[in-house]
């Protein structure tokens, strides 16, 4: 099958992340290589049936293949209805867009067992907006040895790299990762670790509230040493690159097997924040020693406390956000997958081996024509 692409096609991106908050759904063009414009944005939160039944589906249990069909159908509705809502704001009809990169949800990242699992029902999603879908874009690279994320450090790469100085771009989503842009070296990215995920299942759980808005609950608590040790001496943060992680290790079952039950709630949650800073920044530090710039994007820009606890403990690299490059920084991985999109119909490959440890570029999604 021939697919013809332009410079000038649309594409709408949508993005549900780890954090389970809704999906963001961006309108973009890209004009030339390396530029981007983003025509138009839409966000629909998730209803909280439909929340609490995709945090279901984190563990095994009975009935959870029939119950992962049921939410993806829903999540379809939901993606179509975010698409209609940016088309009418945009005032296009479906007929201008060419075709819509879904990422899904993701339920199951396990790449050392060779399967990753995103659910959306993409075959559905095009019959509701009646535009082209390109979904499922881990699984390529997962088949070609490599771990299926993260992704985005090839859109990082492409729109903001700088030729005399090396950048990271931390996104800080329910997981955080980080793409190192260097002069001279090939780009290197991966998940170190939580970001905003036990945060916001933290406060859910004590408090009732879907997240600690600008960390104002975590500043209000103090970080206890011995928890937030025992938090980092978790493995996986010791790994080398290339590597990825998720809600399959970093659960709430994960972090209540480390505590003693005797720690203040609220302590629980400046130590959770000292953990996402301090896992990012032992990550910059050994991977990014030329790093002069550290650019954030992600629900966690928004975190007050969060970003203050980094300028402090990364100084003195400059610390802004993506927004200063061009790109606001909750549009930059719906951006990243409309443009993995259009890397689709192009025929390019849209993974970097060095950063995902797959054997070769591959051109990644699956087709799902209206």
């Amino acid at each position: 099958m021939q697919f013809d692409c332009n410079a000038e096609d649309r594409f709408i991106g949508l993005m549900s992340g780890t954090s389970l908050d809704g999906v963001d759904a961006v309108l973009v063009q890209f004009p030339a290589p390396q530029q981007v414009s983003v025509l138009g944005r839409a966000h629909l939160p998730y209803p909280a049936p439909l929340r609490q039944a995709l945090l279901r589906l984190q563990d095994t249990h009975a009935g959870e293949l029939h119950q992962a069909a049921c939410v993806g159908n829903q999540l379809a509705t939901l993606y179509a209805e975010v698409v209609g809502q940016l088309l009418s704001i945009c005032q296009l009809p479906p007929s201008a867009i060419k075709a819509i990169a879904c990422h899904g949800q993701t339920i199951r990242h396990v790449p050392e067992q060779g399967y990753t699992l995103q659910i959306g029902n993409p075959a559905r999603l095009a019959e509701l907006s009646g535009i082209d879908v390109v979904a499922d874009f881990r699984s390529r690279d997962i088949a070609a040895g490599g771990q299926g994320a993260p992704l985005v450090p090839a859109f990082h790469a492409a729109f903001f790299a700088h030729s005399q100085q090396q950048r990271v771009v931390a996104n800080i989503g329910g997981i955080a990762n980080i793409s190192i842009l260097s002069p001279d070296r090939p780009v290197l990215g991966f998940d170190t670790g939580p970001g905003n995920m036990l945060l916001d299942g933290w406060i859910q759980q004590q408090r009732g509230l879907a997240w600690d808005e600008g960390g104002q609950w975590a500043s209000q608590g103090r970080v206890l040493p011995d928890v937030l040790h025992r938090l980092l001496a978790e493995p996986y943060f010791n790994l080398p690159p290339p590597k990825s992680t998720g809600r399959d290790l970093f659960s709430l079952a994960w972090l209540q097997r480390l505590l003693s039950g005797e720690e203040s709630a609220v302590d629980v949650q400046a130590t959770l924040l000292a953990l996402t800073v301090e896992s990012l920044s032992r990550a910059i530090e050994h991977h990014a020693t030329e790093s002069e710039a550290v650019f954030i994007c992600g629900g966690g820009a928004y975190n007050h406390a969060l970003i203050t606890a980094l300028q402090q403990r990364l100084a003195p690299r400059l610390i802004s956000t993506t927004a200063t490059l061009g790109i606001p920084e909750m549009d930059v991985e719906a951006v990243a997958f409309a443009w993995l999109g259009h890397a689709f119909f192009a025929g390019h490959a849209g993974n970097l081996p060095a950063v995902t440890g797959a054997r070769g570029p591959r051109r990644l999604g699956a087709y799902y024509p209206a």
